[in-house]
Formats: structure tokens, sequence, C-alpha cells
């Protein structure tokens, strides 16, 4: 009699262990699949910030290779000259002149070239060479060894020839007046001096072609 309930008992067991095994079963898959979940999660975030770097990188170089092609094809910066409309210059004869040093005996020979903007004015200058010729070796012959060396020496002479050269066409000059206000100007304002009025001389600037001083 006591065998039969055994047998019911063990038949009892064995579907209680196998509910079991299977919940186990149940639970081992859930946590594997929010494993496999989280995994995917984490390496789908890690892409899209290395995806949106690639982007940014590739619209950092685009925005920079524009630039560069904007720079290629930007227009050249404005210059005060006008291209289509280039100076005039009038070369004069080579100068030979005894110098004013008292010393000893110095001589200069010195090549000068005219700027003009207009360039009808050139035969203007033309009729008026020997005159022109004339004021210039005038100059020159004013002109000491010690100050035609320097630079500021050279730039005070061509001054002087550019206003030699004017004087025979009828405009007002005066040496003397044009020197005093350079050296106003370099001298240190104490005074409030009368404004000098600057005149537009048809010939705008001279230029040196040779330069030599024995």
């Amino acid at each position: 009699m006591s065998a039969a309930p055994a047998a019911t008992a063990d038949a009892a067991a064995a579907p209680a262990k196998g509910g079991k095994k299977k919940l186990i079963i149940i639970i081992v898959a859930v946590l594997l699949l929010l494993v496999l979940g989280g995994g995917g999660a984490f390496m789908m975030l890690k892409k899209k910030p290395a995806a949106e770097d690639e982007e940014g990188g590739d619209g950092h170089a685009k925005t920079s290779s524009h630039a560069k092609a904007k720079e290629e094809h930007a227009p050249p910066p404005p210059t005060l000259r006008d291209p289509k409309k280039p100076p005039t210059f009038v070369p004069l004869d080579a100068f030979t002149v005894n110098l004013a040093d008292k010393d000893a005996e110095r001589y200069a020979q010195i090549g000068v070239t005219l700027e003009i903007d207009d360039p009808k004015l050139a035969d203007q200058l033309k009729v008026y060479m020997p005159a022109i010729r004339n004021n210039v070796l005038m100059v020159l012959s004013n002109k000491t060894a010690a100050q035609l060396l320097s630079r500021e020496g050279k730039e005070k002479l061509a001054r002087n020839i550019l206003l030699a050269s004017v004087q025979p066409l009828g405009y007002p000059v005066d040496f003397e007046e044009d020197e005093d206000a350079e050296q106003a100007e370099d001298a240190p304002k104490k005074k409030k001096k009368k404004k000098r009025v600057v005149v537009q001389y048809p010939v705008t600037a001279v230029h040196f072609s040779t330069f030599i001083v024995q």
C-alpha cells in the first residue's frame, strides 16, 4: 500500500523540477536579450558621434575648399592708378654739370624723366624744352656733392626739378617757399602756421634714369 503514494510523490516532484528549469531558461534568455540589446544600443550611440564628426569634417573641408575657391576668384585689390590710363613718360637728355663744391671740383651726370598724366602735354613740353633744360641745369649747378649723395637730397632734387620743369609753362613756383614749407614740416610744431596751398602741376613726378656724382 505504501509504494503507490511514493510513486505519486515522485511524479509530482518531476513536473515541479521541470517548471523551475523552464523558468531559469526564460530568465537567462531575457537577460541575454537585455545584454545584447544594451550592447547594440551602445554601439549605435558610439557610431552616431563618429558619423557626425565625419560629416562635420566633410563640411569643414567643403567650407575650406569653398573659401579657397572664393579667394582664388576674388577680384584684385584696387590700385591708385587706372590701368587703362597709364602715365606718359618724357625722357630728357642726360645732364652733365659742375657742382657748387668749393673745396674740390665735382660734377654730376644725371638722367631725368618727367612723368605726366595727360599725354597731350608731351608735345607742349617739347616746345618748352630749351627753357626746361635751362632751369634744370640751374638747379643742378647750385647743388653740392654732399647734397646729392643722400636719399633726402635726391628727393629734394626731384622736387626742385619738377618745379623747374613746370615754370616755363606759366605755373607759379617758389623754390624758397617750397623749401621753407618742407623745413616747417620737419621742425616741431610750436605755433599754428598758415596752411600751405597745394598746386596740382601737370608734371606729377620726376624719375632718375642715371645718377653719377664724381
